[in-house]
């Protein structure tokens, strides 16, 4: 059940709504974003949790799901077709899904929606929350996604999925014996300058389903979580808050 919206300092309206099933998360955003591009409501930030569900993007490739759909089912865990951008992820109980849905035409320097600078916005806002929670986070050019301190997974200068060679962003975060491992994912959709979708944010969740897919496309790519960072079971509720002032703050 939804609670009450909750303020933020700016425009940004927060609903937390606890465990929602994929597809009605979908229609909820759906209802939202039209109203939202009828200026009848602010942007609005839905924080929630997810049933065991693998969601496809739209660039997604049957070799992500390397069992069948069937097994994966079979294991208790939905398999469903998404329109965010982005290939194959997991989200389940435990994990925070953050939508913002957001007219997107005040942000960039034309009156276009500026998408790049959309997505650079959800990666500084993750890694805010990550850092609030006492995880330092970093970003790779030509990797998704938001990632532990430690080297990439695929060397940099090398290319990455999406066929651009990775870069470090913060050398000093990338420095390190052990491999950085993936704790966010972003994947987003924008339709006549609304933005749905969003970020997702691994805090205590099962990692074992992200080792029967290929995460995001990435086949070297390990995941995490802030529990397993830190070594014990986290309050979802403060990532929430983190990412809700993070959010409110870019904005």
């Amino acid at each position: 059940m939804a609670r009450p919206s909750r303020p933020t300092s700016g425009t940004l309206r927060s609903l937390r709504l606890g465990l929602v099933p994929y597809a009605e998360a979908i229609g909820l955003q759906a209802r939202i974003a039209a109203a939202r591009r009828a200026g009848e409501i602010p942007d609005t930030l839905l924080l929630l949790e997810h049933p065991p569900v693998l969601t496809k993007g739209r660039r997604a490739e049957a070799g992500e799901l390397g069992m069948g759909e069937e097994w994966y089912r079979a294991q208790g865990i939905e398999v469903a077709d998404s329109d965010r951008g982005g290939r194959v992820t997991y989200h389940g109980p435990g994990q925070l899904v953050a939508y913002p849905i957001v007219d997107l035409t005040a942000i960039g320097p034309g009156p276009a929606p500026d998408v790049r600078a959309w997505v650079a916005l959800l990666e500084r806002a993750t890694i805010a929350a990550l850092a609030a929670a006492g995880v330092p986070a970093q970003v790779f050019d030509g990797l998704a996604g938001v990632w532990t301190a430690g080297p990439p997974p695929i060397p940099a200068g090398t290319p990455g999925p999406q066929g651009r060679p990775v870069i470090l962003t913060t050398p000093e975060l990338a420095a390190g014996p052990r491999p950085a491992r993936k704790i966010g994912s972003i994947g987003i959709h924008v339709s006549r300058g609304i933005s749905t979708h969003g970020l997702a944010v691994n805090v205590n969740n099962d990692l074992q389903p992200f080792e029967w897919i290929v995460p995001c496309g990435i086949e070297a790519a390990r995941m995490s979580s802030v529990a397993a960072e830190l070594g014990a079971e986290q309050d979802i509720g403060a990532v929430a808050t983190a990412i809700e002032s993070a959010l409110d703050g870019e904005l």
